[in-house]
């Protein structure tokens, strides 16, 4: 198209491959990861599609990735961000069909980031938006909300109760409102007293602490009254190990995340054996991969209906102009009650 520029602004990773280490998602400077730059817009190829963008969000997968911590190597010179928002400008051969829709996207494995003015990524990782849905909405549409479908879901088919923790995340709480909605009983777990009273509002049945001393007291009891039998854990530490620990029979430690870089130490080892408990992770971009297209088409239908009727919304703790990525996203961050969005 014609209106499309030949250069545009973005933020890179300076960084190349995998770091070796696991420091968590902590973002102390982000000019050590980020650089700006102005670069050539990408080209859509066979099958993709190029995206003006209207918003992206940062997500904690997006941080580890920036730091060579995550599951697929960084590319030096390309430009960061998993997740967003934008119009489709143009396409490669096969998905012209795209074009002129605005759609929610993840960034494609070797793609072209979303933290830029246009971002280039495979025509089947976009989700073209019901007009009732925001962009804000729609820019974080696949990560966290997809994830919290998937997840309960898996709760669901093992019993009426499932732990959460970091549950004050933005998927957190979108976990413990549709447990809520499909009947279960989600035991939200947090880090502040003040997040009590709206994580019960929003169907939480039971909240408890982690800065109480009588913690893993309480959860004790409340594990052998619910019995939860699936654990969503974004913190992986050493709590976790305990609360796994004091969970029933047959309990499933499910970590999709890694918000603590200090890793557990297991040791109940004779549960694993006698009480037949066990450990995994979840990757979102695994289950897309393993999931058939028509279950994938109906969670996708039901998370727009979410948004679109108002029973789920994107907290925002901070909007930063894409020009101020580097410079401000560190502070950004430090804002916890919703997600940071980026805008160009």
């Amino acid at each position: 198209m014609s209106d499309i520029p030949s250069t545009m602004f973005a933020v890179l990773q300076k960084g190349e491959g995998y770091s070796g280490r696991s420091e968590g998602p902590a973002i102390a400077d982000a000019a050590e990861y980020l650089e700006a730059a102005e670069i050539d817009v990408p080209n859509p190829g066979p099958g993709q599609v190029l995206i003006r963008l209207r918003v992206a969000s940062v997500n904690p997968s997006d941080l580890h990735f920036i730091k060579g911590e995550y599951g697929q190597p960084r590319i030096k010179g390309n430009p960061a961000g998993f997740e967003g928002c934008g119009d489709v400008v143009s396409a490669g051969a096969g998905a012209e069909g795209l074009i002129g829709k605005r759609v929610s996207f993840a960034v494609a494995l070797g793609c072209s980031g979303a933290w830029a003015e246009y971002a280039v990524t495979n025509a089947i990782n976009c989700i073209p938006l019901r007009p009732d849905v925001s962009d804000i909405d729609g820019a974080a549409q696949i990560v966290n909300p997809l994830t919290a479908m998937a997840m309960v879901d898996i709760a669901q088919q093992d019993g009426e109760a499932f732990v959460v923790s970091a549950a004050t995340s933005q998927l957190g709480k979108l976990m413990v409102s549709l447990g809520k909605d499909l009947g279960l009983k989600p035991i939200a777990i947090v880090r502040r007293e003040d997040a009590v009273a709206p994580l019960k509002d929003m169907g939480a049945a039971e909240v408890l602490v982690t800065s109480d001393p009588d913690m893993l007291a309480k959860f004790a009891d409340v594990s052998k009254a619910l019995k939860p039998r699936v654990f969503l854990d974004a913190v992986s530490d050493q709590l976790s190990e305990q609360i796994f620990a004091a969970m029933p029979n047959k309990a499933r430690w499910i970590s999709y995340g890694k918000l603590n870089p200090v890793p557990p130490k297991l040791t109940q080892m004779g549960q694993f054996i006698f009480m037949g408990k066990r450990i995994e992770g979840f990757w979102l971009t695994s289950w897309m991969m393993s999931t058939p297209p028509a279950d994938q088409i109906r969670v996708v239908g039901e998370v727009q209906a979410r948004f679109a009727d108002g029973r789920w919304k994107t907290d925002v703790s901070a909007q930063l102009p894409l020009r101020d990525v580097v410079s401000g996203l560190a502070d950004a961050l430090k804002k916890t009650d919703g997600k940071v969005m980026i805008t160009p």
